[in-house]
């Protein structure tokens, strides 16, 4: 496999149509696992597998739709589309919790004993394997790409694996102990914990959808660069004045975009041309420090000063 080939398939949309697969072929593991042995964790296991494929067909659309470019009616680009993923993938883990506590509680009302117990743990423990490596393998390329639908998709395959080794845990119990509604409870068990990552992954999207500034590690950065150019231009003088100086700085962040608007002012009597060539080395220097950033810089004389804070703004 050659290098381009292996990008392809560790692109957003080659790793989400590997998680396509996954989750079929988990689907069919814990599908048989739960025929086999009847028990309802691993019927909750299964439902929460299948959700992983609605939510990572959805995010192969998202992230086809973020890819995008500009256009007319969306000049800033489709990079939001991500969030759509996010929240979408949310709501479908508080729905399969509440479906899986639906089935949990009528089995704890009317207990069954398990049948085949070593086959169903080892299918579910075979599948719980797959979803861990490709999960591993997502968050290195969420990180990469700065990709919020690969990080929401991983986060749920990470969810999988700790929900099956919850279920492959009380299934063995319920083995060894015969408390049969011990198979309910872990169920049960297991809902609560994958509630908690939807309710997660819908709030990171409802704040990535509210235009949420950029990281702070990211913002220090920024700050840095900015300080750095600016004390490049220092005047040496007996108050130490800075002939070009940046303030009304404002971040936000869209997908795998992150947006900067900032003020530079600088001396009056500098002519447009080499005003102009300083923003550019400026948006440059931003861009190599922050990949995937986008700035946009008006710029100022030094005595002149523009404030957004009016009162009538807010009324």
């Amino acid at each position: 496999m050659n290098t381009q080939t292996l990008e392809k398939w560790l692109s957003p949309k080659g790793l989400l149509w590997a998680s396509v697969v996954v989750a079929c072929i988990t689907i069919a593991l814990k599908t048989l696992a739960w025929h086999l042995t009847d028990s309802v964790g691993l019927l909750s296991d299964a439902m929460e597998s299948l959700v992983n494929l609605a939510s990572a067909i959805f995010g192969l659309m998202m992230v086809t739709v973020a890819a995008m470019p500009a256009d007319e009616e969306h000049p800033y680009g489709h990079h939001k589309a991500e969030y759509f993923s996010s929240g979408f993938e949310g709501i479908l883990i508080v729905v399969a919790a509440l479906g899986i506590v639906w089935a949990a509680g009528h089995r704890l009302l009317d207990p069954q004993p398990l049948e085949q117990v070593g086959i169903g743990l080892a299918l579910s423990v075979a599948s719980s394997a797959l979803n861990g490596l490709l999960a591993w393998v997502m968050f290195r390329a969420a990180k990469t790409h700065r990709s919020i639908a690969l990080e929401a998709d991983a986060r749920h395959l990470v969810t999988d694996v700790w929900t099956s080794a919850g279920v492959v845990v009380g299934i063995a119990l319920v083995s060894y102990s015969g408390w049969l509604w011990l198979d309910a409870v872990v169920a049960i068990g297991v809902a609560l914990n994958i509630l908690k990552e939807g309710w997660h992954l819908i709030w990171s999207a409802s704040q990535g959808l509210m235009d949420e500034a950029v990281e702070p590690e990211v913002l220090v950065q920024i700050n840095t660069v900015l300080h750095d150019l600016s004390m490049a231009h220092e005047e040496v003088g007996a108050d130490h004045t800075h002939i070009v100086r940046f303030d009304h700085l404002i971040t936000r962040k869209a997908g795998q975009r992150r947006f900067v608007d900032l003020h530079m002012h600088m001396p009056a009597e500098w002519t447009l041309g080499r005003a102009a060539m300083f923003r550019a080395s400026v948006e440059q220097s931003l861009m190599k420090a922050v990949p995937g950033l986008r700035a946009t810089i008006q710029m100022l004389p030094n005595d002149v000063e523009a404030h957004f804070d009016d009162p009538k703004d807010s009324a």
